[in-house]
């Protein structure tokens, strides 16, 4: 009996041993929690590595699903990221990291002692964890429910960019579009607004337009690249997002978590009424925007 126990253990450890070795998806695992929600983790790990002239954004599966190389001396790390909801404020950050040039040794050597590898792992997800702490402290989002979009009648510039730039298209066209309302006479009806047409999640591309609400007349003048719209009354969740325009997409990703939690199907096709005139200055989280994504009609 004593041996056929022997045998069970050694067997296992063998077992365990060989997929340590050679089976283990990845050679270190670092974990860590944070009140982000996995896409503003996402958009935090894809601005480090902008940022960085070794780290490169390679793949994304999902918001909560992607990888990420750097690349020092003759080594390329790679970086899966995998983060869950644990619950209504707080995520689980998985940190798969790979040495595959050298994952043996790796494996071998982390057991007995602080190899380069394991160092390295861990200091870049901590460069990360503190961007994205510094980060979470500058803006604040609040999701209100269900709302409804107003039904407005604006002037419009189309414009095409990525998240992060569309505030360089809003600025670029504020002055533009302001002069051409005074200068026709036109009267406003609202605060400026962006209308997200087409949203990439995968390369963070948008379609939208930037828009200025107008009473609508009878007459109105036509210049090239400006465009006139109805925006429709719809059934929409609404957010309420104070910081910076640059990141305004965090309340668009709180949207999405709220809706997935609640069982609400959405158009991921949000629009942003901009209550803040940032020439003004001020402290940031003091600039309001009310954010809405349209909820799926039901046939």
């Amino acid at each position: 009996m004593a041996k056929k126990i022997a045998l069970t253990a050694t067997a296992l450890l063998v077992a365990g041993l060989l997929w340590y070795l050679f089976i283990m998806p990845q050679d270190y695992l670092v974990r860590f929690h944070t009140k982000a929600l996995p896409g503003t983790v996402n958009q935090i790990v894809k601005f480090w590595a902008g940022q960085k002239g070794n780290a490169s954004f390679v793949q994304q599966k999902s918001l909560g699903d992607f990888t990420s190389t750097l690349t020092q001396a003759d080594t390329t790390l790679t970086f899966r990221w995998e983060i869950s909801r644990e619950n209504d404020s707080t995520s689980l950050v998985k940190v798969k990291i790979s040495d595959h040039a050298h994952s043996l040794k790796n494996r071998i050597g982390l057991p007995f002692s602080d190899t380069d590898f394991e160092k390295r792992s861990k200091s870049t997800v901590k460069e990360v964890y503190t961007l994205l702490q510094e980060h979470l402290s500058e803006f604040k989002t609040k999701v209100v429910g269900e709302a409804v979009i107003p039904e407005k009648y604006c002037l419009c510039v189309p414009l095409e960019n990525t998240q992060l730039k569309k505030v360089t298209g809003m600025m670029q066209y504020y002055s533009k579009l302001s002069n051409f309302v005074a200068k026709n006479g036109m009267e406003p009806n609202g605060r400026p607004m962006v209308e997200v047409e087409n949203w990439n999640t995968e390369n963070d591309s948008i379609a939208y337009n930037f828009c200025f609400p107008i009473i609508k007349t009878y007459s109105l003048p036509q210049e090239k690249g400006i465009i006139y719209k109805q925006i429709k009354e719809r059934k929409a969740l609404k957010a309420i997002y104070n910081g910076n325009y640059l990141t305004s997409d965090r309340a668009w990703y709180a949207l999405l978590d709220y809706a997935e939690r609640n069982d609400i199907p959405l158009v991921k096709t949000p629009l942003e009424v901009f209550h803040s005139n940032p020439n003004m200055g001020g402290n940031e989280l003091d600039w309001k925007t009310e954010i809405f994504m349209p909820i799926k009609e039901q046939k």
